[in-house]
């Protein structure tokens, strides 16, 4: 969150939006530059929404820069005396009150929270005031659904149905799960992202007055994004926070691999001879939206089912990632669990286009009006697979029971797989599941429309003084080579092992492919002598 202003994606894609649209930038400045926003520094006459008007240097502190900063969370408030037509609490694109007057039991606006002091506690060292507001996930919401200001959906049909494009429904996607029911089972976004620190004692205040053990929120807030901070770490060391980087990432990585999905594998075990191996892969969704969640372009998650033989030789492979080059190769039986958005007929084919006239893939974020594919795995209880900004595209999750109008959490792949002749048994089968944070395809689009628009030199300063060089979109392709290329991360590896007939020849002879054999009995040779030889 303390960094959603020094993310490069997100000024490489902040270039490709402006050019789209003039002046939408200041939409997205926002939510990831707040102070400077607040200040007026996102739009003329005071700015521009390049974020070339932000104050100060990228990788130093304190400064516009500091993305979603302690205060503006903190100040955050329901405002219960709203002006005409205004909504006390909005959830959606960044609309928040800010408190902005003094606080009655202290000077400067309250800083606002989940505790409520009584006389004669310890109180913290600046004004303060309860807020139920902050414990819920409607607060997340704020900057957690987000809607195109300029464009309306268009569904499969080609019907506009007049409402405004959803480019992100996290929040929406939590609302229509089992986890905003109320029960044992209700998890606020606060509950995954903020957990309790387990530490004793543990201090909400530098000044250490009050142990809050089993009652303070650790400020991870992380998610997937486990790449994006390694970057941070290693290109702004001034910012000192290279610990702080280290334990984000650790997090987002545990994060990954302990809450968010199960894989199961379900592989027979013996094949006989001649006959495909079949097996299934389930994965179960464990979190409270759908998976993978949030900003969508270039992010995604897949199946990756490898079968080795007994010599560890791979004899099938499909969803084949090659990271010297971040290609993932789209076989027939790959599967990939993402959103594709688009712009409805650009190319005259009266469809949902993904891909511009030479079949690249594009992502004009803010000219996006249709949904191609949204195949990503809903959460448990999810009751949005009628609701046109959330349900499944261009694929079916069945209901748990008919007519409940609840989806399943989970997605089942079946494989089919043909044995080459000769494969010595015993079978490894490895089913992975992968997580990727930007592909290929989408940094190669921001580069190619930095190149091909002209976008100016990256204009945000350093403290080292020296100029960045090229541009943003340029820069994030560098960074992206320079740095594994966005490395897959292993959510989950389960493992099965398959027998195979014992062969007794090494040309297959029995290997049960029928289709080689004949049904001729061989006429018997004809010996010949010729006496005159010696």
């Amino acid at each position: 969150m303390a960094n959603s202003s020094r993310d490069p994606l997100f000024w490489a894609a902040l270039d490709v939006a402006n050019n789209d649209i003039a002046g939408v930038g200041d939409f997205c400045l926002r939510c990831h530059m707040p102070t400077g926003w607040l200040a007026g520094r996102s739009e003329p006459p005071m700015g521009s929404t390049d974020g070339c008007s932000m104050v100060g240097d990228i990788d130093a502190p304190n400064n516009d820069f500091s993305g979603v900063s302690c205060h503006f969370c903190h100040r955050m408030m329901e405002n219960e005396s709203p002006p005409p037509g205004e909504s006390p609490l909005y959830f959606e694109n960044g609309q928040t009150w800010i408190d902005d007057v003094d606080c009655p039991n202290g000077s400067g606006p309250c800083r606002r929270g989940p505790y409520d002091y009584e006389p004669g506690d310890p109180a913290p060292p600046h004004a303060w005031a309860f807020s139920e507001y902050h414990t819920t996930s409607g607060f997340c919401g704020n900057c957690h659904n987000v809607t195109s200001p300029a464009q309306t959906l268009i569904d499969e049909t080609g019907t506009n149905t007049g409402i405004p494009f959803p480019v992100e429904r996290t929040y929406l996607e939590w609302q229509q799960s089992d986890f905003a029911t109320a029960g044992p089972g209700q998890q606020t976004c606060q509950n995954c992202h903020m957990p309790d620190a387990t530490a004793d004692p543990v201090y909400a205040c530098v000044f250490q007055t009050t142990n809050r053990t089993g009652d303070m929120p650790t400020h991870r807030f992380v998610g997937g994004n486990n790449w994006i901070p390694r970057v941070l770490r290693d290109e702004y060391p001034n910012l000192g926070r290279t610990d702080a980087f280290n334990e984000t990432i650790a997090w987002a990585e545990d994060m990954l691999s302990n809450q968010t999905a199960t894989v199961a594998l379900t592989a027979p075990s013996t094949v006989a001879a001649g006959e495909p191996l079949e097996v299934s892969v389930r994965v179960t969704n464990l979190s409270g939206h759908k998976l993978p969640t949030g900003y969508a372009e270039g992010r995604r998650m897949w199946l990756n089912l490898i079968v080795k033989d007994a010599s560890d030789t791979v004899v099938f492979e499909s969803a084949a990632y090659d990271p010297a080059t971040g290609t993932l190769t789209i076989d027939e039986q790959a599967k990939i669990y993402e959103r594709e958005a688009g712009v409805w007929d650009l190319n005259g084919t009266g469809e949902c286009d993904v891909v511009d006239g030479d079949g690249d893939h594009i992502f004009h974020f803010v000219l996006n009006n249709c949904i191609r594919k949204d195949n990503r795995i809903p959460p448990s209880g999810f009751t949005g697979g009628s609701d046109i900004e959330t349900q499944p595209v261009a694929y079916t999750y069945p209901e748990t029971s008919p007519g409940s109008g609840v989806l399943v959490n989970y997605d089942d792949t079946v494989y089919s797989v043909s044995l080459p002749v000769g494969t010595v048994s015993p079978l490894s089968v490895e089913a992975r599941l992968l997580f990727q944070t930007t592909s290929k395809e989408y940094v190669e689009f921001l580069r190619d429309e930095a190149v091909e628009n002209n976008f100016p030199d990256d204009c945000v300063t350093r403290t080292s003084g020296v100029p960045v060089g090229k541009s943003r979109g340029e820069l994030m392709f560098d960074l992206w080579q320079a740095y594994d290329r966005s490395p897959p991360f292993e959510m989950a590896l389960e493992t099965a092992s398959v027998t195979l007939p014992d062969v007794l020849f090494a040309d297959g002879f029995e290997s049960g492919d029928t289709t080689a054999w004949s049904m001729t009995t061989p006429e018997a040779p004809v010996l010949r002598f010729d006496l005159a030889s010696p």
